[in-house]
């Protein structure tokens, strides 16, 4: 994704480059559930859960439609705030994972849930520092815990998956606990969406969307939750 400048006529003139090359979507799988799973505590309505797994765009337009997901943000984690910018952070030495917050409904949908989805449809967990064409420790598979119990539960379903040998190989995903996010430029939101047949979408982000309602049918909704309409209601 970094290669891609965000101008029409660039995005143009890369479509050619694009289209001749293979997808590097990964192959899609539902992987078992979590066996451990945080209960959700009686009254709450909202948490929130960070996941870096690649290009952004991708990752939050798979969590822009699941059930129970009420906003996801596109954004910079575990870095500084001086160097929470696209400029910076592609140059790999922030610090910072290119990142999604997901505010959610835990009546709804699980922490579990969400990282059921995150290492079935969403990327691919034993990737080290690259998701298909991008490459760079900004690319990382991460879980930023909020909190000691997500990181309890991440890092048991890392090890659950691991002894499992479900990918038949070991997960490259690290768990680290949360530093302040910081949400990415305006440009960036809703980018699925907004340019779903933009060449690199089409090709390495929207089977990610037919994966994510074809093994999630029951976690899948039709109209996302976009950032624009929320900061707009």
């Amino acid at each position: 994704m970094k290669s891609l400048a965000l101008t029409a006529g660039t995005l143009a003139a890369a479509a050619l480059v694009w289209y001749t090359v293979p997808s590097f979507a990964e192959t899609a799988r539902r992987v078992p559930a979590p066996t451990a799973d945080l209960a959700a505590q009686p009254g709450a309505k909202t948490e929130t859960a960070v996941f870096a797994g690649g290009c952004f765009w991708g990752v939050q337009g798979v969590f822009q439609r699941v059930k129970g997901v009420s906003n996801a943000v596109s954004g910079y984690a575990g870095g500084d705030a001086k160097t929470a910018r696209y400029d910076e952070v592609g140059s790999g030495r922030t610090g910072h994972a290119e990142s999604v917050r997901i505010t959610y409904d835990p009546q709804q949908i699980s922490y579990g849930k969400l990282l059921q989805i995150y290492f079935s449809v969403a990327h691919d967990p034993t990737e080290l520092n690259r998701q298909g064409p991008d490459t760079g420790t900004q690319y990382r598979s991460t879980v930023f815990a909020e909190n000691a119990e997500q990181a309890r539960i991440a890092n048991a379903y890392i090890a659950q998956l691991n002894q499992a040998k479900t990918f038949g190989k070991p997960l490259a995903t690290t768990v680290e606990m949360s530093k302040p996010f910081y949400a990415a430029e305006d440009y960036h939101q809703d980018y699925l969406t907004l340019h779903p047949s933009q060449p690199y979408i089409a090709i390495n982000d929207m089977p990610k969307i037919d994966d994510l309602k074809k093994l999630f049918p029951e976690s899948y909704k039709a109209t996302p939750s976009l950032v624009k309409a929320a900061k707009s209601g």
